[in-house]
C-alpha cells in the first residue's frame, strides 16, 4: 500500500505506546493514516490505556510485559471483538521489534529495559527511531555494532539529538572533518534558580513539575537533576562520533533552540521549534521527508527573549553536580556509562518512592561508580549482568541512606 505521493506505507511498531512518547507517536501517525500503519504496540502495565489504543488503531499485535496484565488485555480485546493478538513478555517485545512485516520501530521503553528490543530491531535492519537513550548509554559501541551489522537506520528522537541531526550535513562521512563542537541546550528544569541548600526539601511532585515539557516521572526527575543532560552527552558521543571534549551544554530556559552544531569556521547551525515532542517524532517517522506534526508553530512575535547561561554561572555546577559525570564515565573504563545509568535509575526510583531525598540521588550515583569496576561488555548478557551488579550496589547505598 502507498500514500497519495506514491510512498510505501510504513508499518510501525511502537514500543512503550502508553508513555508520553508513545502517545505522541500515535497522534502524529493518526494525522497520516495513508502513510503510517500501527502494526504493533507494547506496554508494561496500563491495560485500559492499551485497550483504548487497540480499539482506535487495531494493531495486529499488542504486547504486555507481565502475564497478569497480558491476560486481562487479551480478555478485554476478545470482549470488544478486536482482531489484535495479545502477546506477553520481553521475548514477545523483541519479536515484534524484529518482525518481518515491521518497517519502523519507535523505541520508547524507558530505561535499560528497552535495550534488548532495540538490539533486536537493529539486528533486523529496521528503521529505528531511538527515544530510549539508554540503548546507547548502556549499549555504547556494542549497540552501534549491531546497527551496522543489521543495516538498520538509526534516527534520534530526543529533541536535542534530533536537533543536532537536523543541523548536520547529509553525508555522515564529513561530520568529523567539519564539526568543531556540538552544543546541547538544557532548560535547567524546575530548580534552575533554587538554592542548593534547600534541595533536601524537594518533593517528587515538585521535581516532576517541568516548566516547559510534559514528560514521564523518571525523565522529569532526571531533568530536575540534569542527569538527563548527562545521559544525552553520552548519547551524543556515540550517535555523532565526536570526542567528549567536543560536546558542550548551555542552559537555555525557553527551550526554543533545541541544540546547535558549531563548525570549524565558527558558524553555528541550530534547530528551533516549540517544546513539543511531536516535532522530532514526525521528523523521525518521515525522514528524509517532512510531514505535519500537529505541534503548534513557533510564533516569534510572542517571544519576549531567548537567553543562555553557562554552566559556570549562577552556581549551576554546584546545583547540578551529576552533569559532570557524563564526561567522567566517557573517559573511564568501557561499561562505566552502563554503571551510571543503572545507578541513576535506582536512585530516581528510590526518590520517587520516598526512600531517599532529592539531594541524595547524586550520592547514590557516585557510590555506585566507586563500588563497581566494569569489564568491557561483549554481549547482551554481559551488559545485563553489569546492569544487575550496578543495581545491587546502588540498592545498598539507597538502603544505607534511607536509614
Amino acid at each position: 500500500m502507498s500514500d497519495q505521493n506514491g510512498l510505501k506505507t510504513q508499518r510501525v511498531a511502537v514500543l512503550g505506546s502508553t508513555g508520553s512518547i508513545g502517545v505522541s507517536t500515535l497522534e502524529v501517525m493518526a494525522l497520516h493514516p495513508q502513510r503510517f500503519e500501527v502494526f504493533a504496540l507494547s506496554a508494561s502495565t496500563q491495560v485500559d490505556k492499551m485497550l483504548a489504543q487497540c480499539v482506535r488503531f487495531k494493531p495486529a499485535f499488542a504486547v504486555m510485559a507481565s502475564h497478569d496484565h497480558g491476560r486481562i488485555l487479551a480478555e478485554k480485546c476478545r470482549q470488544n471483538g478486536l482482531p489484535t493478538r495479545v502477546l506477553i513478555g520481553s521475548d514477545a517485545i523483541e519479536n515484534i521489534a524484529s518482525h518481518e512485516q515491521v518497517d519502523t520501530v519507535m523505541a520508547a521503553i524507558v530505561g535499560a529495559a528497552g535495550l534488548a528490543s532495540c538490539l533486536a530491531a537493529a539486528r533486523a535492519g529496521k528503521r529505528l527511531l531511538l527515544a530510549n537513550k539508554e540503548a546507547l548509554v548502556v549499549g555504547g559501541d556494542y549497540f552501534l555494532q549491531a546497527v551496522v551489522a543489521g543495516g538498520a537506520k538509526l534516527l534520534p528522537i530526543d529533541s536535542e539529538h534530533s536537533a543536532v541531526f537536523q543541523s548536520l550535513p547529509d553525508d555522515a562521512g564529513v561530520w568529523a572533518r567539519q564539526i568543531d563542537k556540538i552544543i546541547l541546550t538544557a532548560s535547567g528544569g524546575p530548580f534552575r534558580r533554587r538554592d542548593p541548600a534547600t534541595f533536601a526539601e524537594i518533593t517528587p511532585e515538585q521535581a516532576c513539575a517541568h516548566p516547559n515539557w510534559v514528560m514521564g516521572r523518571k525523565i522529569s526527575v532526571d531533568s530536575a537533576t540534569m542527569m538527563n543532560k548527562a545521559l544525552e552527552v553520552i548519547e551524543a558521543r556515540y550517535l555523532f562520533g565526536v570526542r567528549p571534549a567536543q560536546i558542550e551544554v548551555v542552559i537555555h530556559p525557553q527551550s526554543v533552540i533545541h541544540s546547535m552544531v558549531q563548525y570549524r569556521d565558527h558558524s553555528v547551525i541550530a534547530q528551533l521549534g516549540t517544546p513539543d515532542m511531536k516535532v522530532p517524532i514526525a521528523y523521525g517517522l518521515s525522514w528524509p521527508d517532512r510531514v505535519t506534526s500537529g505541534a503548534t508553530a513557533l510564533d516569534f512575535r510572542a517571544m519576549a527573549d531567548m537567553t543562555f547561561e553557562s554552566l559556570d554561572s549562577h552556581g549551576h555546577r554546584e546545583r547540578f553536580p551529576g552533569l559532570a559525570l557524563a564526561w567522567s564515565v566517557l573517559e573511564a573504563a568501557p561499561g562505566s556509562t552502563a554503571v551510571l545509568n543503572a545507578a541513576n535509575e535506582m536512585a530516581v526510583a528510590a526518590f520517587l518512592d520516598g526512600q531517599i531525598r532529592f539531594d541524595q540521588i547524586h550520592a547514590v550515583n557516585l557510590d555506585t561508580l566507586s563500588a563497581v569496576t566494569p569489564t568491557p561488555p561483549g554481549s547482551l548478557e554481559d551488559l545485563l549482568a553489569l546492569d544487575a551488579v550496578s543495581r545491587a550496589a546502588a540498592r545498598q547505598t539507597v538502603q544505607r541512606l534511607g536509614r
